[in-house]
């Protein structure tokens, strides 16, 4: 039984569970900061348009910006003066980056099996097409590319697509994949000693006779396989394989120079896509463009020869024992890349002399490589150029001839 409840029964009511807990001394409430005041807005300005304010502050500066006409007006200029000083960059990486990069961690840890010096330019171009093509559509790959060359008398041209010229860079890296055991991408197709031109008119047939509805992208991931394989392949082959031959048809180049001249091509092609995509794309780096150059130069006494055996050239003015001095064109590539070359013109195996320098020739090296890719025009190429103009003939259109689809 309970009677009334005395004073020590007394309670305080509880206040309700969701009713807010008054501030307590330690956790005061911060007072609210004032607005910022139109001038010190105005006086933001001009770290704002240099984007060094901070969240806070481009918060407040863009709300002001919507209320205040004259602050908006002076906001545009600032941004446009920015803009003057500060011109868009790039965004392609620097095709030197990569190679700063590697370098950078190989000298901390160099590598057990290190890419040889010979391949090194391969593996630069195919890194650099492959983040070209990382990021094209449907429509870029049947894009209409042009490519030309130099058929020895006259420029010609051919119509194709960027999906097309993937697979012509896959076809004629297959000759390099047989050399070092890898499968031919021609499978079955592939002849012995067929032609760089027979080959990618191989694949391409093959390539039509696919499975339909097959996106004409799918030839990438193909090249971009056999491309590291390659680079794989080659640098664990050790330096006795830079001598092994590889057939170009009727003529052959060694392993180390045939890596060289696939990076040359593989470069030429993706200059070709990027121009039909409206796409830049910058030159190799110094190291690597000097062994295109160096490559072309070396090729040039034996395309002059041929040039003559075909009844393309006039004779040469005398027949030379091989390592007898002989008439002497000088080369000079100047720029990145560039040097000095030595060019026997009345024999290959002619030793050079500059006692019989008969003629000097200079060029820009990428523009070299353009007139070797046949590009431009033997008449148009050189920069420079004194002497018996039959050799400078010569050897310009020789130049031009080492070019092939």
């Amino acid at each position: 039984m309970s009677g009334p409840a005395g004073p020590e029964a007394a309670r305080v009511p509880e206040p309700p569970d969701d009713a807010a807990a008054p501030p307590t001394g330690d956790h005061p409430v911060p007072p609210a900061l004032p607005a910022p005041t139109h001038k010190v807005l105005k006086s933001l300005l001009g770290a704002w348009a240099l984007a060094a304010c901070s969240a806070e502050e481009t918060t407040a500066v863009e709300e002001h910006l919507t209320d205040c006409a004259t602050c908006a007006d002076e906001a545009v200029r600032l941004r446009d003066a920015v803009a003057l000083l500060h011109p868009e960059d790039n965004l392609d990486l620097d095709p030197r980056l990569r190679s700063r990069v590697l370098s950078a961690c190989l000298g901390r840890r160099p590598a057990r099996v290190p890419v040889p010096d010979w391949v090194a330019p391969y593996d630069a171009e195919t890194a650099r097409l492959d983040a070209l093509l990382h990021d094209i559509g449907e429509a870029e790959w049947r894009a209409p590319v042009r490519l030309k060359w130099f058929d020895g008398e006259r420029p010609v041209a051919r119509d194709t697509t960027a999906a097309a010229v993937i697979g012509h860079l896959l076809a004629v890296d297959g000759l390099l994949a047989a050399v070092l055991g890898l499968p031919d991408p021609l499978g079955p197709l592939a002849t012995e000693g067929a032609t760089p031109t027979e080959r990618t008119e191989a694949f391409w047939a093959m390539a039509a006779d696919g499975p339909a509805g097959q996106p004409p992208g799918a030839v990438h991931g193909g090249w971009r396989e056999q491309s590291h394989a390659l680079t794989r392949t080659a640098s664990f082959a050790g330096a006795e394989a830079a001598d092994r031959s590889v057939p170009y048809g009727p003529v052959s180049l060694p392993l180390a120079d045939s890596f060289v001249d696939r990076a040359f091509e593989c470069w030429v092609h993706a200059v070709d896509i990027a121009d039909a995509i409206d796409y830049p794309y910058a030159p190799p780096s110094a190291g690597h463009l000097h062994r295109m150059v160096d490559l072309g130069a070396r090729l040039l006494p034996a395309a002059i020869a041929d040039r003559r055996r075909a009844g393309l050239a006039p004779p040469p003015y005398a027949l030379l024992p091989v390592g007898v001095p002989g008439r002497t064109l000088h080369l000079e590539v100047e720029g990145s890349g560039g040097g000095h070359w030595y060019i026997p013109l009345d024999s290959p195996g002619a030793t050079t002399s500059a006692a019989e320098t008969v003629a000097h020739v200079a060029l820009d090296a990428v523009e070299f490589c353009r007139l070797a890719a046949g590009h431009i025009p033997p008449e148009e190429a050189a920069a420079g150029q004194t002497g018996d103009r039959q050799a400078i003939r010569d050897a310009l259109y020789a130049t031009a001839s080492l070019s092939r689809l």
